[in-house]
Formats: structure tokens, C-alpha cells, sequence
């Protein structure tokens, strides 16, 4: 056990002291603080920015139906051709023009919007919104029917998903809020799994080749080098991990603190806004009655603990298999014929993530929760919609029970494997190598 924890220490403090380990490390973060706050930032550069635009309505149906705020002013021009009203568009009096052509018919139903730049969606929303109502109000009103009455009938329906457990308790769901979830821990599943598998592969490989491996080999066993490597490279991950967890909470803390010092007249107008819907009482109280529902309604201490044995298992399974492959190639061009296998698992449990998402009771979902090579990503995305804990210990028992035996396996192969130069290997010769003792 020593000389594997030296191994480990090793193998930890190489990766931890590269600069792709601290490049990585500050990056990942920022990548996904940036998530967060570059939409904020468009959304507040947005919001300074005052786009004036001329209408020439000739149908006359549309004037003064379209409302200024800080985002645009809409300056009507009826007695204007169109053509003047462009050549203003080219002198930058106005930044776009609203043409709405004369009809032969009784409904306008076309229009155009000129402009030197690419136009807003909003903007381009927002016209299409308001002439749509203004065609449909008037259409009810010419067959008689009072627009007012139409959208008072218009009713949201409110749909709620209520499980219930064998003992008739019930328990709201949020579906969205669940898919979204599920998928996003099977990714991270499956992206550090292929990450740093890749590097226990690649460490192993370039060691055989540069004949490292043969001065380290006659210290330390071959099983204790690959567990050395594999539990060394797995704390690298964590600590990866962890620190993204924490620089991401650091960013995010220290913007929100920012943008509300650098734009206090957004951050006081986001305030009222709040105290307006609180004083409303009702919308006050479902909103938060919502999130706190939503926030209930999700087991997150079942979600991170098990996100973490399912990691580490699932890591530790395919690990061994990559530290394996690492030992039959001579360089990585060679290792794809033997990635190929192991990928393919993975990559299955990742496209049927969508069904799962779907059906995460269905015995496809189950079944592929319970494999081992599939559990790790399948498992993910079924435990935010709920899962019993008997499935979830069942499947824990058979990804540990799994890593023992591919564990046993790549020893096999690896203690043969490593000392291989220059040989083409078949998978019958490797099979061969099982029977060693």
C-alpha cells in the first residue's frame, strides 16, 4: 500500500502542477460564469441603446398603435413617401423604416422594414405582435364580436404533476426543471469520465513508450502501478472539480455584487418591480410559493451523493480499461481499434438520455440504469425524476461489483501489456493473456 499511495502521490502532483491543469482549471469557471453573465451584460448594453423608427402606415390601420419605451421610439410619418423616409434611414436620422403598403383588400397584411443594420428580434417581434392583434381585433369586430370579451375568455391553464409513492403520498413534480437536470449531470458524468480516463490511457502509453515503465516496473508491481495511476489521476479530477464548483459560486457572487454597483438605476427598478408583485399579495405569494415548491420538490442530498459515487464508480470502471488499452499501444493512433469498444457504452447511455428523460420509468430506462458500462450516465438522468433506493443500491452494488472484475481483468492484461513493444496485437492474443497466472 505504500508504494501505490507513492505512486499516487506521483501521479497527483505531476498533473496538478501542468499548465494545462491551472489553465484549465481558471478557464472552466469562466466558461460557465459566462454563461450566466454575458446575456446580463447584452441585456443591460441593450437597454441603453434607443432605436427610433419612422411608420408610413397608407393603410392607416396601424397609427399609434405601436408604443414608445426605452428600447425604441416609433415616430409616424403618414404624409411621407417612402422613399424620402429611407433616404433619412441613410443619413442615420432614423435607424429603421416601417412601411405598411396600401391594400386592394379590406385587411393589410404586409409590411416591410427597411434598415442599413441587422434588425433586432425584439424589435421585429414586437411589430409583428402589435399589427397581428390590430388585424385580429378587427376582424372580430367586423363579424360582430367585442375584442375585450375574446381575451377575457382566454384562460392559462395551470397543470400540475402529482406522484404518488406506494404509501399515497404525494409529491409535486416539475418536469422542466427535472430534464434539464438529468441532462446536464449526465454530461459532466460523461465528459470527465472520457476526460480523464484519456489521461490514465495517455500517461500509460507514453511512459511504455519513452521505457519509463521498465525502471519503474522493477520497484513496484504491475497491479499497484495501475491502481497508483488510476486513483491519482481520479483525485486530480475531484480537485478539478471542486474548484470549479467554488470559482464558479466566486464569479457569479462577485458580478451580481457588481452589477448591482455599476447600474444601481436597473438594480432599483428591478427592486420596485419585486415590491410591486409582493404588495399584490397573491402574485407575491406564488412566486414564492413556486420556487419553493420547485426547490421541495427536488432531493438534492440523494442528487450530490449520489452524483459522487456514481462519478467515482463509474470513473474508477472505465479507468481501468483505458489504463489497459494505455498498456497495448505503442502510441495513440494505434489506440483507437481498442477505445472504440469502450466509448461505445457511453455513447449509447448519452443518445438514450433524451428518451430517458422522457420515459424515466420505462423498463428500457431500468434496465439501462442497472448495466454497469450504462449506469454511471443512466442512472443521472433518472434519479432527479425519483428513483426508489433499492434500484439505486442495486445498481451501486453491480458498478462496484463490475469495477472489481474489470479491475482483475485489466491486471491481466496490463502486466503483459506493458512490457509489449513494437507487436500488432489482436484481441485473441489479449484473451490469451487472461489465462496467465
Amino acid at each position: 500500500m505504500n508504494k501505490i499511495g507513492l505512486i499516487i502521490k506521483r501521479e497527483y502532483l505531476t498533473r496538478v502542477r501542468k499548465r494545462s491543469f491551472l489553465i484549465m482549471t481558471f478557464l472552466g469557471p469562466i466558461l460557465m460564469a459566462a454563461i450566466y453573465i454575458i446575456p446580463i451584460m447584452l441585456a443591460l448594453n441593450a437597454n441603453n441603446e434607443n432605436m427610433r423608427i419612422a411608420v408610413v402606415d397608407e393603410s392607416h390601420w396601424f397609427e399609434d398603435r405601436f408604443t414608445n419605451n426605452e428600447q425604441h421610439t416609433f415616430v409616424n410619418m403618414p404624409s411621407q413617401p417612402i422613399d424620402s423616409v429611407k433616404e433619412l434611414v441613410k443619413k442615420g436620422v432614423f435607424d429603421m423604416a416601417l412601411y405598411v403598403p396600401p391594400t386592394q383588400l379590406n385587411i393589410p397584411s404586409n409590411a416591410v422594414v427597411f434598415s442599413l443594420k441587422q434588425v433586432p428580434m425584439e424589435v421585429e417581434t414586437y411589430i409583428s405582435t402589435v399589427m397581428q392583434k390590430e388585424i385580429e381585433d378587427q376582424k372580430l369586430m367586423a363579424k360582430g364580436v367585442d375584442p375585450a370579451i375574446v381575451s377575457a375568455v382566454k384562460t392559462n391553464v395551470n397543470l400540475q404533476i402529482m406522484r404518488m409513492d406506494e404509501n399515497g403520498n404525494e409529491k409535486e413534480t416539475f418536469t422542466k426543471v427535472q430534464f434539464t437536470l438529468g441532462i446536464v449531470l449526465a454530461m459532466l458524468v460523461y465528459m470527465f469520465i472520457i476526460f480523464f480516463g484519456g489521461q490514465v490511457m495517455n500517461g500509460v502509453a507514453e511512459e511504455k513508450t519513452n521505457r519509463i515503465i521498465e525502471v519503474i516496473i522493477s520497484s513496484v508491481k504491475p497491479f499497484q502501478l495501475m491502481m497508483g495511476k488510476i486513483i491519482g489521476v481520479s483525485l486530480v479530477a475531484l480537485t478539478q472539480f471542486m474548484l470549479w464548483i467554488l470559482l464558479t459560486g466566486v464569479l457569479y457572487i462577485g458580478f451580481s455584487a457588481f452589477i448591482g454597483i455599476s447600474h444601481p438605476d436597473s438594480l432599483s427598478q428591478g427592486t420596485l418591480m419585486s415590491q410591486e408583485i409582493t404588495s399584490n399579495g397573491i402574485m407575491g405569494n406564488e412566486a414564492v410559493q413556486n420556487i419553493v415548491q420547485i426547490a421541495h420538490s427536488i432531493d438534492f442530498g440523494t442528487i450530490i451523493l449520489s452524483f459522487l459515487i456514481f462519478f467515482i464508480l463509474g470513473y474508477l470502471l472505465y479507468a481501468t480499461l483505458y489504463a489497459a488499452i494505455g498498456s497495448l499501444v505503442d502510441n495513440n493512433t494505434d489506440s483507437q481499434q481498442f477505445t472504440l469498444p469502450v466509448t461505445v457504452p457511453l455513447m449509447v447511455a448519452i443518445i438514450s438520455s433524451f428518451y430517458i428523460v422522457n420515459n424515466p420509468d420505462s423498463s428500457l430506462s431500468v434496465w439501462l440504469s442497472m448495466i454497469p458500462f450504462t449506469s454511471p450516465i443512466s442512472m443521472m438522468v433518472r434519479i432527479p425524476f425519483g428513483v426508489p433506493i433499492w434500484q439505486i443500491v442495486i445498481s451501486i452494488v453491480l458498478l462496484a461489483g463490475t469495477f472489481v472484475l474489470m479491475t482483475w481483468v485489466a491486471a491481466k492484461i496490463y502486466r503483459t501489456g506493458i512490457l509489449m513493444y513494437g507487436k500488432k496485437l489482436s484481441y485473441k492474443e489479449i484473451f490469451k493473456w487472461l489465462k496467465y497466472k
